[in-house]
This record gives structure tokens, C-alpha cells and sequence, in this order.
């Protein structure tokens, strides 16, 4: 290399792509201008809007008139005293208990303002569960309806059926949904439990560890998602004081710092000790939800607890989420509701006119009660309320619960969606939004540790134009043992390497691994079994050094001035005499190193893009690097996705579901990522953020839209930055300056804010997949609420970290992977398991299936209804409208109990129309429910015609055979308690086998419960009518023998025969025309079940690596983290401390090093 520069650029290459879709928009925040815009700066944004007054930018203007400005940070400081702040006192138990830090909570009751740390989920205890469940299950309109009716049934002037007909059905109903209630609050109370155990779950102040100069080792995956090492430090003044037990016993000092806030990369602050002040930020904080790392003993301060630390802020609040079935089911209740008002007003009407016209004519019907025929008209009114309740299904919602409490069941033993690896089953969190599974539009994922499993491997390089990497056939991975300090868990295919590098004779493979041991900001310790253990501060750089590890040039250890190597078993030691580390502008990094014969060189790695510029132009591989990427070496370095999402992605845009990626990562790196899960493909258009109000020029206005610059969460960001702005100017006496320029990239008014808005998601949805890129959390959140407001779409939010809680609470749905990330995730989630993959059969299997049982649940129960209660429509115009009853009494309080809610059940808990292999086999089965066309006012109103159909032949087939029959014995039984009889029988028989028909996947259980039922009814029928129980409470049963005369009566029997047939022909009918002439994808599909099953599905090959392709992507240097340079600069990393005695570690914040984490 002749001492020359020599770049050596690592970018990622994808390994495996494929096509995906056809356009595609890259969301990607642009830099605030430099010129002191209003702007919001991209690189300072911050992560919610929630922003405190220090926050603000400083005030232009000097202060009040007359105070100079050296003292305007004085008059500040007496103006705002540190008490108004936030304060913490050390060693002070009562501080925080002050009069000044207690805030009202309820009417003049108070408590302190500091949050403990235990947190609570839960919403009842033991001395609550009772009012405030009862409270909340009548606030359901349909609970509260059923409520008054009790009560008018207990007045003697109104009432028309015994008050235990409502009693029975509403105790059921809420003693059900009770114990539901009781058992999903007992999991939470479990849940808090184990967190609260936890040990110091704060947000710390580091005083002191047991490294050198107070330093400490974190992993900060639970709040951004990443697994690599940070350190954090102590301030030099508390290092040096503050390592005994004693002595921070003794520790008095007063910390006045920021209000708490969810801004989890920022943090300012003063300690004011002995005298001294002493600034505080980020890097002197132990966040809660860090893991410390390789670090005995630490010891802080707690400012932050429980629900103030900034991961609890940065959470959101929790919403109430509810499925579109729901908010339909509840206005179809409305609507019947307004039905039942309309007939029973109908019917009132008819009642004082038949009772003028007849009643009052008739000596027979004199009652004695010298009434009105409008206020006896005005009490059938009620009556009929009471009589016809039942169109108001009091069952329905207990029904609902049972079917989605048995959904999320099966979703909790599914094996296929159980990780074996880590013993990790699926989870269904919540009982309430199964079928909503089966609606799901729009799908936003995080990226990393949600598409990938965070894990970087080194799979191929270059070195002067050879490549190196190919897997071969037939042949085992390469065998390391010959290196002692080899990674047991490296693996590599090519044996060429290998033999090139122990051979000796290619100088350039020498200097390629040499470069890689040198060039890099790790840190390296030993454990116990004295292994190398590597801290690096990107997984790029570990995976780096680890394969120059592997190869023979094993990085041993580094001081502040110098490196020392492994090279083929010879140890050298290089001078260092700069180190230029890694940032987001040069996207490269370099040292330069003094080598033991004296010779000084320069080492650089970094992007393609940046390096090629910089190449000497007499480079020997100046032509090779532009198709290679390399001058003497390069190297594809790949993140591995999780298996199977390539195609999980694939099976759902088959399934019409849009997938946006929401990722923090800088643009090359998420654009790579959508290349190698095949959310893009080199086919497609792209369009990038900054450019794409030029896009406007090139497609129709409405298909495209109009986007801003700036992107609309940063909007909503700036616009409360300027309301907090003006609300500080205000406070302080002034105005805002009317002279400070409008940015021209910012809206107007709100008018012109919501129609960017509205254009940006109208762009971005006619695109096939959407990443947006370098996305706080509370931005991932606001561009799940763009989605909801304007597309008025089923979403669904998937993620794995602490990051991603704000967007999972903000979708319909919200879905957490149990991965590298921790558990906060999981723990806000809806739904969970471990492995993004299994979201493919959670949508196209279990939500498809909950979806299509829900709906036909929902249209039989109608229809039940429906036919069950318009019977006493129809009577009442042969009773004069006077609120008589159809059936017997018991009859009507248990149909919806016992004689028809098993096998509706079994049909919502059991049904499917395919099974679950074709139902992921064939994507487009998923498309009605994204249109809901299962479930809607159409099915509504086709189960109310088919209710009055049924409730007309019903009654008027039996009145009919009544009006002129003669019995065996020579009587006419055509009194009203054998039609009644006659009618229930019709009447159930009808339904049992309505639902038989309905039903598409036939079981034992559900032969059982349809024969089961009919026998219920007839069993309980039997003996209700009978002598026995009619001498224990002669006036409850009053239809004594009725049963057993009418049934023996063959032409009744065919009277019923007759009923059913009539009732189930144009269904069978209808059903038989529709799959014939007009089948459906599912009917087709079942109808050649067979011959697909044995079908087999190509497998797809991945597209193998080509050179010179048009599009060259290189993401190294744009998801490299800045390293450790400054902190090996400085040297405090190196200086070891003298042995002191620590207490107990068990007593202290600690957790055991652990290599496999690193």
C-alpha cells in the first residue's frame, strides 16, 4: 500500500432480494436550514410533543428594560426559583413530603407530586370489583335497557310477563362478563406484581461503579432497540467521593432538573453540592429499562419513579380499543331499539282503537275499571315494551364475550405459532378484538428486531477483485480450531479464505483482516473462562472484528495511546496517533497507527459512496471497486431477518394489506432492509421524502397528493413548540416578535396543515409499501393516526421495544414481539409471540376465522330473535292489542338461555369454511372481511326479513290448522295453550336446523348440541306441563297436561313438519343458487378443497448475487452508531482504580455479566 490511505469501505449488502410491489415512498425527516429557521431540526427533533419550559429556545429580546444582560440569567433564576422545577434531595426522605410538592387529586385531598415505584395496571380490588364492575357493565345501553324493563315489571298495571323472565337472562349476563372481567384483572394484577418485585426500576443519577471513573456499561434495547453496549458516567466529583457506603450516606445534595417528560435522549439538570454547581445530562443517567452490563456495582440517586420516568412517559396513554363489529352491533341495537318503539306505539294505537270501537261494546270483557280507551291504550304502550324486549337481545353481549374469550384461547394453544426456541407461545392479551384481526388494511412494523433478528454476521468479502463467501455444495462450514482465540459461534462457508490467509503468500487478504483488527472503537475484556469478550458500539463493528477474530487477526487489548493484535499467533502493538470516529457526516472512520518498525499509515473504512471519492486515481482497483465495492476489500455484513418474513410480507400484500415500515435507522439502511424482505424490488419507482413534491408533476393530483418537505408529524411537533413558545413569552410580560420571518415550509393556518395531511396519506396509500425512516416514537404514533383519521382503515402496529409502545397503543391493534428488546413491548401489546412469521397465520387464520364466525354468530342471532318475538306481533291482532303473550312463560325466559345458544356457539367458537392451510395458501379469502361484507345494515336487514318471514309462517301455518280441527277424542284442540305449544315447537325446531344449515365445518360436538337442544326443550316442555310441578307451584305453571295432549295429536305433528319445511325452503333455495351461479372465492375454494390440498407450491429460489446491478446499496456507515473514540481518547476507560472494599453487590444495582448478550 506504500503507506497510502487505504479505504477499506464495509457496507451491508443484501444477500436474498426479490420483487414485492410496484411504487413505493421512503419518508426520510430533511435537515432544518442553517439560517435560524423556525424549523424543526432534524437532528434535534424531539420525541413527543410533551416539552417542558427549559426546552424552549432562549428569548430573543434582553430581558425587562433596564436589566443589563450579564444579570438577565440572575433575574431568570429569582423570577423562577429552582423550587418551581423539579427537585430531589439526597438522603432526605421528608423533602419530597414538603407542603410545596403536594398536588390535589380529589376535591382538598392531597399527595406528593413524586410518583412511588411500583406501578398499577389493574383496575379493581378486592373492596371495588363488585360497584365499579356492576357500574361499568351498565353503562352498556343494552344492561340498562334490561334494567328499567325489570322494573316495570314489577308494577302490577303494566306488567305482562313475571318479572323472573328478565331477572334470569340479566343475572346470567353479568355474572359471566363479571367473572371474565375478574379473571383478565387478576392477570394484570400478576403482571404488576412481577414488575414491582423487580429491583430499582427508576430512572438513576450515577454517582459512582466500580470501573474506572465512575464508568458503567448499559443496554439500552428496551428504550430504542438497541442490543449494542453504551456507557454511561459518573461525574468526576462524585466518582472520587462517593465509593464507600459511608460516604453516600453523608451524600446532601439538592438536584434540580427538568420536569418529568418522555424525552428519552434528552435530559438537563444541576446538582447543587458543597457549594458547587455541577451540570447534568443524558450520559450521567441510568434510564429505567436499561440493562447494566459488565459492571459490578453502581450506585445512584433516584429522580425519577414509577409512572414519572420518561419510559412510562414516553408510553401514551392507554386507549380503550373497540372492534368496528362492535360500534355496528351497537347502533343494529339502536336501530331495534327504535323498532320496538315504533310497534309498540303501533300497537298501542290499535289497542284504544279496537277497545273503543269493541272492548268497551262487549258486556263479556267488562273489567271493572272505568278506564280510558287512550290511557288504556298508553298502558299497552308498556305492556308491549315488556312483551317485546326480546328484539333487544339481552344474550347478545355475553354471547359475544364467551365467542372471544374461546378465539383467544385457541390463538393461545396454537403450536404453530409456538417458538420452540425460547419457549415462547403465542398470547392473546386481550379477549375483545379477534375479529378485528380479520379486518386489518394497513400493517406499520418497526425494523430492527421486528424484520431482523438484530444479529449481524459476517457473510461474504472481496479482496482485490476475489471474491470470497460463495456457500459451496457439499461441504461443511469452515473449521476454526487451529485459532485458540477463535468465536465458537462463527461460521463461515469458504474454505478458499481460509487456506489463502494461513498460506501467507496474499498480502492483500493480510492487510484487508489487519485493517479490520485495527480500524474500530471495540472494547474487549475477558470473562471468566478468560474468552475475549467484545463491546462494541454498533453490531456492524462486533461483527467486523469478530470475523478478523476468526481469521487469525485477533484484536487482545488497547490502551489510550495504543492496540495490541494477534496476528497468525504473533502479537504486535501499534501506536496510535489519531482516531477519527464515526458520525452521521463523514460516514466513515480512520486512525492513524505508528507499526513497530516506525512506519505511520492511515486506515479508513466506511460507505462505498464515500470512499470511491477519495481513492487515489491511480488505484490498481479504482475499475474493479465500482463494480466490487472495494479497493482492497469489502464486505457484506448481514443483519439476518427472522425466518420467514420474506414471505409472511409476500402472503400478506397478496391479502391486499399494505405494509409500512417505521424505523429510526437513517434511509440507506431501511431502503436495504425493504429490498431484502421483499417489501421492494429493484423494478419499482421509488420516491424519497425531499423530492417528492416534485412527484406531483409526474402523476394525477388525486392519485398522488402533495407532501411537504417536512413531513406532517414534525408539523404537529413545531406547532405546539410555537404554542409553548408564546405561552412562555406571555408568562414572562412579553409578545411574540411580529418580526421574525414565516418559513415558508411551514403551514399557514391549520386549514393548509390538514390538506398536507391529507395528501401525504393520500400519496402515500396508492403507494404498494411505505418506509418511513428516522422516526421518533411519538411520530410513529402520529402517522398511525393520519392512517386512522383519513382512511378510516382497520391498522395494526407490530414492534418489539420500548420504542414502539406509543405506536402499538395508537393502532386498532397493537402486536409485540418477545425478542431482543425486552418485555415492554409485549406488555402494552394486544398480541404476542415471538417471531414476526406467525403474524401470516394470526391474520389469514385466526382473524379470518374469528372474523367470519362473528359475523355469521351476529346475522343467526338476529334472525332468532327476530323470529322468536314478531310471533306476538302477528297475535296481537287477534288478542284486540292487549299485550297478551304468545307462549308460556318459561318458554320465553329460557329460549335465548338454553333451547338456541349452544349451537350458535359452537358455530362462533368451531366454524370455518376452509381450513387453515388453504386459508394461507389463498390470500385473497381475506379480502371481505377488509370490506366487511359478512356483517353490515344489508346482512342486517336480510336477517330481519328472514326473522319476519319465519315469524309468519310460524304463526299463521298453526293458527290456520287450528281454526277448524276436530282431535282424535272428538275435541277441537284449538285452544290457546296448544297453539302455543304447537308454535315453540315450530319455533325451535326451525332455528336448530336454520343454524345446522349455517354451519360449514361439522363436528361431534356440534351434531350434539343441535340434537341436544331440541331434547332440552322437549325434556324441560314435558315437565313444566306436568300434574307434579303444577301441585308444587300451581300458579307459575299453569299449562298442566298441555304438552303431553298436544303432542299426541298426529296431524299437529304434521302441522310442525309442515311449519319447519316451509320456513327452510327458500333458504335452501337461495343458498343452493348463490354457491351454484354466484359462488364465492371461499365457495370455490371448497369446492376443489381436495384437489388443492394435494397440490404443491413452488418453491421460490433467491435471486443470486449479480455484479455491476444498477442499484449498489451500502448501509454501513448509515446504521454504524457512533463509537467509543472519545471515551479511548480521554483514557478514562484505560486508568483501573485501586482495590477499595464495595458493599454487598446483591445490595446494589447489579446483574451478572452475561457474553451471550454481547
Amino acid at each position: 500500500m506504500g503507506g497510502k490511505t487505504c479505504p477499506s469501505p464495509v457496507p451491508h449488502l443484501s444477500l436474498d432480494q426479490c420483487a414485492a410491489s410496484r411504487r413505493v415512498v421512503i419518508m426520510s425527516r430533511p435537515r432544518a436550514d442553517s439560517q435560524g429557521s423556525l424549523g424543526p431540526d432534524d437532528e434535534v427533533v424531539p420525541y413527543s410533543d410533551d416539552e417542558t419550559d427549559d426546552e424552549l429556545e432562549s428569548l430573543e429580546d434582553e430581558g425587562p428594560p433596564g436589566v443589563p444582560n450579564c444579570v438577565l440569567a440572575h433575574w431568570l433564576f429569582l423570577f423562577f426559583p429552582p423550587e418551581s422545577g423539579w427537585s430531589v434531595k439526597a438522603n432526605d426522605r421528608r423533602f419530597c413530603k414538603l407542603p410545596e410538592f403536594q398536588k390535589k387529586y380529589f376535591l382538598c385531598l392531597k399527595k406528593s407530586k413524586y410518583s412511588g415505584n411500583a406501578i398499577k395496571t389493574y383496575k379493581y380490588n378486592a373492596l371495588t370489583f363488585l360497584p365499579l364492575n356492576l357500574f361499568e357493565q351498565f353503562k352498556r345501553a343494552a344492561n340498562l335497557y334490561f334494567l328499567a324493563l325489570l322494573i316495570l315489571q314489577i308494577i302490577p298495571q303494566i306488567t305482562t310477563l313475571p318479572w323472573y323472565t328478565t331477572l334470569v337472562p340479566l343475572v346470567l349476563v353479568l355474572g359471566i362478563t363479571a367473572i371474565k372481567d375478574l379473571v383478565d384483572d387478576l392477570a394484570r394484577h400478576r403482571m404488576d406484581n412481577e414488575i414491582n418485585n423487580r429491583k430499582c426500576e427508576a430512572d438513576i443519577l450515577l454517582l459512582s461503579s466500580s470501573n474506572p471513573n465512575s464508568l458503567c456499561y448499559v443496554e439500552t434495547a428496551e428504550l430504542d432497540g438497541e442490543t449494542n453496549l453504551k456507557f454511561k458516567m459518573g461525574l468526576k466529583e462524585t466518582d472520587e467521593r462517593l465509593q464507600e457506603e459511608s460516604q453516600l450516606a453523608q451524600f446532601d445534595a439538592m438536584i434540580v432538573c427538568e420536569e418529568p417528560n418522555n424525552r428519552l435522549d434528552k435530559f438537563t439538570g444541576t446538582m447543587h453540592w458543597r457549594r458547587d454547581r455541577f451540570p447534568l445530562n443524558l450520559d450521567n443517567m441510568i434510564l429505567r429499562g436499561c440493562r447494566v452490563r459488565n459492571t459490578d456495582v453502581c450506585h445512584g440517586l433516584v429522580i425519577f419513579a414509577g409512572a414519572d420516568t420518561k419510559i412510562m412517559r414516553n408510553g401514551g396513554k392507554t386507549r380503550f380499543k373497540r372492534t368496528k363489529i362492535d360500534e355496528l352491533m351497537n347502533y343494529m341495537v339502536y336501530t331495534i331499539f327504535v323498532m320496538l318503539v315504533l310497534l309498540c306505539a303501533g300497537l298501542a294505537i290499535g289497542n284504544s282503537f279496537w277497545y273503543a270501537e269493541i272492548g268497551s261494546k262487549a258486556w263479556y270483557l267488562y273489567d271493572g275499571l272505568n278506564q280510558s280507551a287512550s290511557y288504556r291504550g298508553f298502558l299497552s304502550f308498556w305492556g308491549y315494551i315488556i312483551v317485546l324486549n326480546t328484539m333487544v337481545p339481552i344474550s347478545l353481549y355475553v354471547s359475544v364475550e364467551v365467542i372471544r374469550l374461546g378465539q383467544s384461547k385457541f390463538i393461545n394453544w396454537d403450536l404453530q405459532m409456538y417458538y420452540r426456541e425460547k419457549d415462547t407461545p403465542a398470547k392473546a392479551r386481550t379477549t375483545t378484538l379477534n375479529e378485528q384481526l380479520g379486518q386489518i388494511e394497513y400493517i406499520f412494523s418497526d425494523k430492527t428486531g421486528t424484520l431482523t433478528q438484530n444479529i449481524m454476521a459476517f457473510k461474504k468479502c472481496t479482496i482485490a477483485g476475489q471474491t470470497f463467501g460463495e456457500k459451496q455444495h457439499n461441504t461443511n462450514t469452515v473449521d476454526f480450531s487451529w485459532n485458540k482465540y477463535a468465536d465458537r459461534k462463527f461460521e463461515y462457508q469458504d474454505h478458499s479464505l481460509v487456506a489463502c490467509i494461513r498460506s501467507g503468500k496474499n498480502k492483500e487478504a493480510l492487510e484487508f483482516f489487519k485493517l479490520l483488527s485495527l480500524c474500530h472503537t471495540v472494547m474487549v475484556e475477558q470473562n471468566e473462562n478468560d474468552e475475549l469478550v467484545y463491546q462494541a458500539a454498533s453490531p456492524d463493528e462486533g461483527a467486523l472484528v469478530t470475523a478478523a477474530r476468526n481469521f487469525g487477526f485477533v484484536f487482545l487489548s488497547r490502551t489510550q495511546d495504543t492496540i495490541t493484535v494477534s496476528e497468525l499467533d504473533q502479537k504486535n502493538t501499534y501506536e496510535m496517533l489519531a482516531l477519527l470516529d464515526f458520525n452521521s457526516d463523514r460516514k466513515r472512520m480512520s486512525i492513524i497507527l505508528r507499526f513497530p518498525d516506525g512506519r505511520i499509515r492511515l486506515y479508513c473504512k466506511g460507505a462505498d459512496t464515500v470512499i470511491y471519492e477519495r481513492l487515489s486515481p491511480n488505484s490498481r482497483y479504482k475499475e474493479v471497486t465500482q463494480t466490487a465495492l472495494d479497493m482492497i476489500g469489502a464486505t457484506a455484513i448481514e443483519d439476518k431477518l427472522q425466518d420467514g418474513v420474506p414471505e409472511t410480507i409476500a402472503k400478506l400484500a397478496k391479502a391486499d394489506i399494505k405494509i409500512w415500515v417505521l424505523t429510526g435507522d437513517k434511509k440507506e439502511t431501511a431502503e436495504n432492509i425493504g429490498f431484502s424482505c421483499h417489501l421492494l424490488d429493484d423494478d419499482m419507482q421509488i420516491h424519497y421524502g425531499e423530492d417528492v413534491k416534485y412527484v406531483t408533476f409526474l402523476f394525477p393530483l388525486k392519485t398522488t397528493g402533495i407532501c411537504p418537505s417536512v413531513s406532517p408529524q414534525n408539523e404537529i411537533l413545531y406547532e405546539k413548540k410555537k404554542k409553548r413558545r408564546r405561552l412562555r413569552l406571555k408568562r414572562l410580560g412579553r409578545r411574540p416578535a411580529s418580526s421574525v420571518p414565516q418559513d415558508a415550509t411551514q403551514p399557514i393556518d391549520d386549514w393548509e396543515k390538514e390538506m398536507r395531511q391529507v395528501d401525504f396519506v393520500n400519496m402515500a396509500c396508492e403507494c404498494e409499501a411505505v418506509i418511513c425512516c428516522r422516526v421518533t416514537p411519538k411520530q410513529k404514533a402520529n402517522v398511525v393516526s393520519l392512517v386512522k383519521k383519513y382512511k378510516d382503515a382497520v391498522t395494526l402496529s407490530i414492534g418489539d421495544g420500548a420504542n414502539d409502545v406509543n405506536m402499538i397503543k395508537t393502532a386498532d391493534i397493537g402486536v409485540g414481539i418477545s425478542g431482543q428488546e425486552g418485555m415492554q413491548a409485549v406488555m402494552s401489546s394486544d398480541y404476542a409471540f415471538a417471531q414476526f412469521r406467525y403474524l401470516e397465520r394470526l391474520l389469514l387464520v385466526h382473524g379470518r376465522w374469528s372474523y367470519i364466525r362473528m359475523c355469521k354468530f351476529l346475522r343467526y342471532f338476529f334472525f332468532k330473535n327476530f323470529a322468536f318475538t314478531l310471533v306476538h306481533f302477528w297475535y296481537s291482532f287477534f288478542s284486540g292489542f292487549s299485550a297478551q303473550i304468545a307462549y308460556e312463560d318459561w318458554f320465553i325466559t329460557l329460549y335465548n338461555v338454553m333451547y338456541t345458544s349452544l349451537p350458535v356457539l359452537l358455530v362462533g367458537l368451531l366454524d370455518q369454511d376452509v381450513n387453515d392451510k388453504l386459508s394461507q395458501k389463498f390470500p385473497k379469502l381475506y379480502l371481505p372481511g377488509q370490506q366487511g361484507a359478512l356483517f353490515n345494515y344489508k346482512n342486517f336487514f336480510i336477517s330481519l326479513f328472514h326473522g319476519i318471514f319465519t315469524s309468519l309462517v310460524i304463526f299463521f301455518i298453526p293458527y290456520g290448522a287450528f281454526l277448524q280441527t276436530m282431535g282424535q277424542d272428538g275435541e277441537a284442540p284449538s285452544d290457546y295453550q296448544s297453539l302455543a305449544v304447537v308454535m315453540a315447537s315450530s319455533l325451535i325446531l326451525t332455528v336448530n336446523l336454520q343454524i345446522s344449515l349455517e354451519t360449514s365445518y361439522w363436528t361431534f360436538v356440534n351434531c350434539f348440541a343441535v340434537l341436544c337442544s331440541i331434547a332440552i326443550f322437549f325434556g324441560i316442555m314435558f315437565d313444566i306441563h306436568s300434574a307434579g310441578i303444577h301441585v308444587i307451584f300451581p300458579s307459575t305453571f299453569t299449562f298442566t297436561g298441555v304438552a303431553s295432549n298436544t303432542l299426541r295429536q298426529p296431524y299437529l305433528w304434521l302441522t310442525i313438519i309442515l311449519t319447519v319445511g316451509i320456513s327452510l325452503l327458500p333458504v335452501i333455495c337461495i343458498e343452493f343458487l348463490s354457491k351454484t351461479i354466484w359462488p364465492s372465492v371461499g365457495d370455490k375454494v371448497q369446492r376443489h378443497r381436495k384437489k388443492y390440498e394435494m397440490e404443491e407450491e413452488e418453491k421460490k429460489k433467491p435471486a443470486p448475487f449479480q455484479r455491476g446491478r444498477a442499484s449498489r446499496r451500502s448501509a454501513y456507515a448509515f446504521s454504524h452508531s457512533r463509537g467509543y473514540a472519545d471515551l479511548i481518547a480521554s483514557g478514562r476507560s484505560i486508568r483501573r482504580r485501586p482495590n477499595v472494599a464495595h458493599p454487598n453487590p446483591r445490595d446494589t444495582l447489579r446483574e451478572v455479566p452475561q457474553a451471550d448478550n454481547i
